[in-house]
């Protein structure tokens, strides 16, 4: 079940279960908008104490308001949301940093002003509760996993701090995570353990779940396809096996990950597993035609494969703890073994561009049991005219949304790059914004434009999970910058029509492009549910929203020069507060405004965010 729903009069509630998240969505009709001052969310774990969501501003002077003194003024409660729909995350805020994950009832209630502009008391008698699991995502035998990947927030800024560091400042490979990593503004000193399990957030999770089952159990073998191979944990467990030899391993060397001095960390991974495995384990370094990108643990035992983990998350440092990424855990004998089938091809080819010619690369495998939903999956690397088809299907699949008389389309993505190499799909996914049909909302590290939420029409979204010199305005603390790290936004999953009759997710670790489905090794999988599409619909919801209010917020250079942006780059025409001075001795800020102006733009039919109001809520 993706959603439950309740109502009250004209106000409505819809709850979205995501991946330990929840959207929420609510909707009123437009005469019930008049005067309306936000909306109140009450959390409510269960068996534990409710609060109240927090907003990220208040009013410039709350003692002109209805204020429960038991809460702080950023509480919506005392500061109502000026948004139709909201992300839950426990341990964003409240809870710590090991929120409780179960059953949740949120009460929400809308808020009016009066004739003088002053929030009115919480009138209970208008409010709506829903109750919904908010737990890691499983449906049959399919778990899905997603890391956090938020550097560049609030969240992990009030946890860790400013200058929380990521990783010790050395090049050893392995170190010890139970150290001591930094201290927060309120003085609260933290691990790298501490941070990798609230960045790793279920991705971690899924991923040493399973290799702390395979440590403890001795009648099971791991087969490992690894990129970047760098985590100091995973790389314990491996090396644990490999001394017991319970593993393989397929390890990339391409000049990322290897050099003549054999410097790399996956360098020094490769002679520290042959040390430890003396001659009872084995691994071989290939590149095919250009990288082993594969992220890929498979689980067998003396009946072969049980299980298989895949997805875009790479084994690392920076895959797990800085990058969005997510996990595939496929708990089907079925697909496990086709996996199992691939390694072993890789592995006897020698990891090299020969495994086009094998059975594996020549088109994709379908799946479909009561473990594993509609599922296709295919295997890089491809013959060209393969790798073309593969990513013409994905691409004809997106341009079929919004095509039906009447329906409203819906495309969201996050994907790592659209504007890099020949693509069917970048092609589609660089122009989509443009589109009026279909409800789109994109991310990725490096597009072609900046396309921030309008404000009076309802082209999509599409924005970068790099901003340029962003410079948050009080009360906005300032967050980190990706500099150094890569990619912000690693997700390689495209999900068309969420809401409609054919809901698809297609992710994994493929990049989408020809060059890389022909070269590199890599799988992608398309699941046709809608329960899954809603997931990662709400992962791409949050990432955009996140980071176009921060490329919002980007400034120019010290040079005083505009970053060169693409043709046809937007910037936002209005914001959904103002800024002002409050009483004495306050700073200029922002705060939420004070009028029913701000709803204005939902009830807008040529608005986007009239439709994202109507499609969610």
């Amino acid at each position: 079940m993706s959603s439950v729903s309740a109502n009250k009069g004209t106000f409505s509630v819809k709850a979205y279960r995501g991946d330990a998240k929840t959207l929420l969505a609510f909707n009123l009709d437009k005469a019930s908008a008049k005067n309306l001052a936000g909306f109140t969310i009450q959390c409510q774990p269960d068996g534990q104490p409710a609060y109240y969501i927090q907003n990220s501003l208040q009013f410039a002077t709350p003692s002109d308001h209805a204020q429960d003194p038991k809460e702080p003024p950023k509480s919506s409660i005392n500061a109502p949301i000026h948004k139709f729909r909201w992300l839950h995350v426990p341990g964003t805020i409240h809870q710590g940093l090991k929120p409780f994950l179960g059953k949740y009832t949120y009460t929400l209630t809308p808020r009016y002003f009066d004739s003088k502009n002053s929030l009115q008391p919480l009138d209970p008698a208008r409010s709506v509760s829903v109750t919904i699991d908010v737990n890691g995502f499983v449906k049959a035998g399919v778990e899905f996993g997603f890391a956090r990947g938020w550097t560049q927030s609030q969240a992990f800024v009030h946890h860790f701090g400013l200058n929380a560091l990521i990783r010790p400042d050395t090049k050893d490979l392995i170190f010890d995570t139970s150290q001591q990593s930094g201290s927060n503004a309120a003085g609260e000193k933290y691990t790298y353990s501490d941070e990798y399990e609230w960045l790793g957030f279920t991705a971690r999770k899924k991923i040493f779940d399973m290799l702390n089952e395979v440590a403890a159990t001795k009648s099971l073998h791991l087969d490992v396809f690894a990129y970047d191979l760098n985590e100091p944990d995973f790389v314990k467990i491996l090396l644990q096996l490999a001394k017991e030899g319970r593993i393989r391993v397929i390890l990339d060397n391409s000049k990322d990950h290897h050099d003549a001095a054999s410097s790399m960390p996956e360098d020094q991974f490769e002679k520290l597993f042959k040390q430890a495995a003396a001659g009872k384990s084995e691994i071989k370094r290939g590149m095919f035609a250009r990288y082993a990108h594969d992220k890929v643990l498979i689980v067998s035992n003396a009946g072969g494969a049980q299980k298989v983990l895949t997805g875009s998350t790479n084994f690392s440092v920076t895959g797990l703890y800085v990058n969005s990424n997510h996990v595939v855990i496929f708990n089907d004998p079925k697909v496990a073994q086709a996996y199992a089938g691939v390694f072993e091809e890789a592995w006897n080819d020698g990891v090299s561009i020969d495994f086009c010619k094998s059975q594996w690369s020549a088109k994709p495998l379908s799946f479909a049991s009561s473990q594993t939903p509609q599922t296709q999956i295919s295997f890089a690397p491809h013959t060209e005219p393969v790798a073309k088809a593969i990513l013409q299907d994905l691409a004809t699949r997106i341009t079929q949304e919004g095509q039906k008389s009447g329906a409203k389309g819906s495309v969201l993505f996050a994907v790592m790059q659209i504007d890099s190499g020949v693509s069917p799909v970048y092609e589609q996914l660089n122009k989509l914004h443009q589109a009026q049909n279909i409800f789109s909302y994109g991310i990725s590290d490096s597009p072609k434009g900046i396309y921030l939420y309008p404000v009076g029409a309802s082209t999509g979204v599409l924005v970068t999970g790099k901003p340029q010199n962003t410079h948050l305005p009080p009360p906005f603390d300032q967050v980190p910058g990706i500099k150094g790290f890569g990619h912000q936004v690693h997700h390689k999953f495209v999900v068309c029509g969420f809401n409609g009759s054919n809901p698809v997710v297609y992710c994994g670790s493929s990049n989408l492009a020809v060059g890389g489905e022909k070269s590199n090794g890599d799988n992608l999988i398309a699941i046709h549910d809608g329960d899954i599409a809603t997931v990662f619909a709400i992962e791409a919801l949050a990432l955009v929203d996140h980071f176009n209010f921060l490329d919002s917020t980007a400034t120019p250079p010290a040079q005083g020069k505009e970053p060169k942006a693409a043709k046809g780059a937007k910037r936002p025409k209005s914001k959904a507060v103002v800024a002002a001075t409050p009483g004495k001795g306050g700073a200029p800020g922002w705060f939420i405004s004070t009028n029913d102006n701000w709803a204005q733009k939902f009830f807008d039919p040529k608005d986007l965010h009239s439709v994202d109001r109507e499609l969610f809520g």
